[in-house]
């Protein structure tokens, strides 16, 4: 255990002189997601709802003002939208042309007869071409107040025809509720997303550099003067995996921290960060491991690493949330260290306790269990017996 140690303080000792090292660890990852984060930050605000409409009431009946007093003043009273009254069909159009308002609804005339005779009546919604949500949810409003003014003229079909007055206090019910449903699935944030996205990514990197140290020294004959003097070869290998395990635990604790702070990423209960970050490095030197018992060479072992780390983070999901595409792509996501990572990581969004992590963190361990068990059946193809 002692001679390990020796091997991995020395081994440490070099790579935090290695520059390439430093930027693969924390520079790299850390200015991708900033870069990543402000874009698709600002693409998100970008598609936003002005919730500002124009109301123009060509009719002034009963069924007319329902709308107003029941629709929509209840959601201005709750600041969800503004309302703004407006002289004419020309001034509503203009306003919703100019983007002074993100629709207009039109209650043309003969509005209240028709919805108290059973004719058709109708809503016009006057969207501006600059919002297309505010249009979604002006046409939503008005299809629920439709649904409602219909429900009120079959109903007064079955007693009688109505009257103006009947038509009002028929309509006072609330034709349109806002309710607060909280959903199960949390959402992480996008600079959240992309600092654990990357964080993880480039821990695949990361830990490539204790495990390709093997095959340098064996290249350049200081793994045969080793294992020429008292040195087990168990000691050797030990030495090296607890390299990548310090650098990798290093790194992700670094840029936990750093995107916390300056790029103001939520990561969540500590606890459940670090059982997932230990996870996810003990995963990543089993399979970094196990790729570099199948290269003959330190330049062919980093090839085939990169090739399958990019495939892994890419599958996995760090760079776009692969999950949500569906189909076998979410299959073989699952497949994937990373996107239990992430998945972990979103289970902490909210507030949420260090026990939400232990799913996540099983089928890390699970894949590293795998991996792992192959890189130890050919260790000897690392370190000679």
């Amino acid at each position: 255990m002692r001679i390990a140690l020796l091997i991995a303080r020395k081994d440490l000792r070099q790579r935090f002189r290695d520059r390439s090292a430093f930027l693969i660890a924390i520079v790299v990852p850390l200015a991708l997601a900033s870069i990543f984060g402000l874009i698709f930050h600002n693409l998100a605000n970008g598609i936003t709802c002005d919730c500002t409409f124009g109301l123009v009431d060509q009719d002034r009946g009963a069924a007319a003002q329902a709308f107003e007093t029941q629709a929509l003043q209840p959601l201005e009273r709750q600041g969800l939208i503004t309302v703004r009254s407006e002289p004419s069909l020309a001034a509503g159009r203009h306003a919703a042309d100019s983007g002074t308002v993100g629709a207009t609804f039109v209650l043309p005339a003969g509005f209240t007869r028709a919805v108290a005779t059973g004719r058709a009546a109708r809503i016009v919604v006057v969207g501006s071409a600059g919002a297309p949500i505010t249009v979604q949810v002006g046409q939503a409003i008005a299809r629920s107040y439709a649904a409602h003014a219909d429900t009120i003229r079959v109903a007064h079909a079955l007693v009688g025809s109505a009257s103006a007055a009947q038509l009002q206090a028929a309509a006072s019910s609330q034709p349109v509720a806002i309710a607060d449903v909280s959903t199960k699935s949390k959402q992480l944030g996008v600079g959240t997303f992309y600092a654990a996205g990357m964080a993880v990514f480039f821990l695949f990197f990361t830990v490539q550099f204790g495990i390709s140290s093997i095959l340098e020294e064996r290249r350049d004959g200081t793994l045969a003067r080793m294992l020429a003097a008292p040195i087990p070869r168990s000691a050797v290998l030990g030495g090296k995996l607890a390299t990548s395990l310090a650098l990798g635990t290093i790194s992700m604790a670094v840029l936990a921290l750093t995107t916390r702070y300056l790029l103001g990423a939520h990561w969540g209960n500590p606890l459940g960060v670090a059982i997932l970050i230990v996870c996810g490095v003990i995963a990543a030197t089993a399979v970094m491991a196990l790729v570099a018992s199948l290269a003959r060479t330190p330049d062919q072992a980093q090839t085939l690493q990169s090739m399958v780390a990019l495939v892994l983070g890419m599958l996995g999901g760090t760079f776009f949330p692969v999950a949500q595409a569906g189909g076998v792509l979410a299959l073989l996501s699952k497949a994937t260290p990373q996107a239990w990572f992430l998945r972990g990581i979103q289970n902490l969004a909210g507030g949420a306790g260090a026990h939400v992590v232990l799913g996540p963190a099983l089928a890390i361990l699970v894949f590293a269990a795998v991996t792992g068990g192959l890189a130890f059946a050919r260790s000897s193809r690392l370190v000679p017996r």
